[in-house]
């Protein structure tokens, strides 16, 4: 049996913090980020921890967990006009990063509204290590 993420639903705290996040920066559906991303017209980064993502990720995604995110993020894309779309499990923690990164001088983040659970939900293609 697979792990479970603990669900997000009755945390009203963490969720305030996730719409205070969501009104300062931009969401992108899955379907445009889907697309965006196998154009190469933006880099798709999965925010969730190390456990989430080798369980099962988005074909063509970067890994770089919530924890890392600001401490990698330059070596990686220093370009900070580099289109990127952040995704987690649901929306909230790539909300966070996507604001996070706005903070630091990023141009063109946006967040992955629904994040890896909506896109499975579309049958979107997706890679198991």
């Amino acid at each position: 049996m697979l792990p479970r993420v603990k669900t997000m639903i009755n945390r009203p705290r963490y969720q305030r913090i996730v719409a205070a996040a969501k009104e300062k920066i931009k969401e992108v559906s899955v379907e445009k980020a889907a697309t965006e991303v196998e154009r190469r017209d933006a880099v798709l980064i999965d925010v969730r921890e190390t456990s989430e993502w080798d369980i099962e990720h988005a074909v063509g995604a970067m890994h770089l967990s919530r924890g890392m995110l600001e401490v990698e993020i330059e070596e990686k894309l220093p370009d900070f006009k580099q289109p990127i779309i952040l995704h987690c499990g649901g929306g909230g923690r790539s909300a966070l990063a996507a604001e996070s990164l706005q903070n630091m001088g990023y141009e063109n983040v946006r967040s992955m509204a629904g994040g890896f659970t909506a896109w499975k939900e579309k049958d979107l293609p997706t890679a198991k290590d």
